[in-house]
């Protein structure tokens, strides 16, 4: 049975959600399951906006024939060759043999890569149209944002920028498709900061530049690949991409991140949480590294301004898990943060040592002084260098 919603004149979502994926891309948990969004317009000519991940193919192909009602398809825009997106295509061509496919050189050349097809494509670059009779797509290349074949596209008589995997979130949908259909902020933003910061965060310079070229639309929809659709509140969303995209945090307070073994170091972290909060700091959240999942732990760093690493010393480098998790933020380009550091060691405390090495690789990473060092566990000199690092960051955050 079918399961679309109309969401413009002649444009039709037909998404599908799969709440049995546990690991999306099989690296990210995904809790409550995954979106995938497509969408269909109905004019003098048919076009399919993106396909859909295996799981959903069939739940698609219903929407799909629902909606076409025994029209063919005209045209088929790949904006994003990703699998999750596209991995249907074979069958579409099956179906729709005379169907045209539009994207990007790069994206029609991955189609062949993946499946092995040389398709009759049109493909477009920056500023390139295609006419669909009321309906006109004006393409918007965005390379990077987050595979190099990516392409966006701007539909002018309704004001519809479809803007592939940005905008998106982590998570199943229910029928409210729409963001002013939920409590967005309350249910959604962490994992649309999630998702953007584990799946796009490494290419800030590049969403930055999508996003200047999008202000030169007059945008009333976003509709993405992944999460809700934006007709209200657009300036929330831009803004809060804007921050990601240029690694400016959102809360200005402390997240503390620890990998302890036998609990001193965690002890030290807990002491420093209560050391902030007496000195006024709000919102300050501590994590435990082997506990919390790395695309988590990924998120509130983009989200906080100052970030506590805390590391017992393990085989003379940081300690496994938080060296995974510095390792990431490295590889997502986190910067303009204050940085503390905390390291213990009984013998040889190194973690320190090899913390501020990765540090030294990420861009505008302020470390405080002290770097707060332990030997097994909390003593009073020890102590009172965790007094000074609170000092140190209730200051700025202030």
């Amino acid at each position: 049975m079918f399961n679309v919603r109309n969401v413009g004149e002649g444009i039709y979502w037909l998404g599908s959600s799969d709440r049995r994926l546990e690991l999306f891309e099989n690296a990210y948990p995904v809790p409550d399951g995954m979106s995938y969004n497509n969408y269909v317009i109905l004019d003098d000519k048919t076009c399919l906006m993106d396909g859909i991940d295996d799981a959903v193919t069939r739940q698609f192909m219903e929407n799909l024939d629902h909606v076409l009602n025994g029209r063919t398809l005209d045209y088929m825009v790949v904006h994003h060759m990703e699998p999750d997106h596209c991995s249907a295509i074979p069958e579409l061509l099956q179906k729709y043999p005379d169907m045209k496919i539009v994207g990007s050189q790069k994206a029609v050349q991955m189609i062949d890569q993946f499946y092995h097809l040389k398709v009759d494509a049109i493909t477009v670059k920056e500023k390139d149209t295609l006419d669909l009779g009321k309906h006109k797509l004006t393409f918007i290349a965005a390379p990077m944002v987050h595979w190099p074949e990516v392409m966006m596209s701007y539909e002018s008589s309704e004001g519809i920028f479809f803007s592939a995997d940005a905008f998106g979130a982590f998570g199943a949908m229910s029928g409210n498709i729409f963001a002013d259909e939920v409590d967005w902020e309350r249910d959604w933003a962490d994992e649309a900061r999630r998702y953007y910061a584990n799946i796009v965060g490494k290419y800030g310079a590049q969403t930055t530049a999508v996003l200047k070229k999008a202000s030169a639309f007059e945008i009333k929809n976003i509709l993405p690949l992944h999460g809700h659709i934006w007709r209200k509140d657009l300036n929330l969303i831009l803004d809060r991409y804007a921050k990601w995209a240029s690694y400016t945090p959102e809360k200005n307070s402390v997240a503390i991140f620890y990998g302890s073994v036998y609990g001193n170091t965690a002890n030290a972290a807990d002491i420093l949480s209560v050391k902030l909060a007496e000195r006024g700091v709000r919102d300050v959240k501590v994590y435990d590294v082997s506990k919390t999942t790395v695309s988590e732990l990924v998120s509130r760093a983009f989200e906080y301004s100052a970030l506590v690493f805390a590391s017992a010393t393990y085989n003379a480098e940081i300690f496994d898990h938080m060296h995974t998790f510095l390792t990431d933020l490295e590889n997502h380009n986190l910067s303009n943060r204050t940085v503390g550091v905390i390291e213990n060691g009984s013998w040889a405390p190194t973690a320190g040592k090899k913390i501020n090495e990765i540090l030294a690789n990420m861009k505008n990473m302020t470390v405080l002084e002290p770097q707060v060092s332990l030997l097994s566990s909390l003593n009073e000199a020890s102590l009172a260098k965790l007094d000074e690092l609170a000092d140190a960051l209730a200051a700025a955050v202030k």
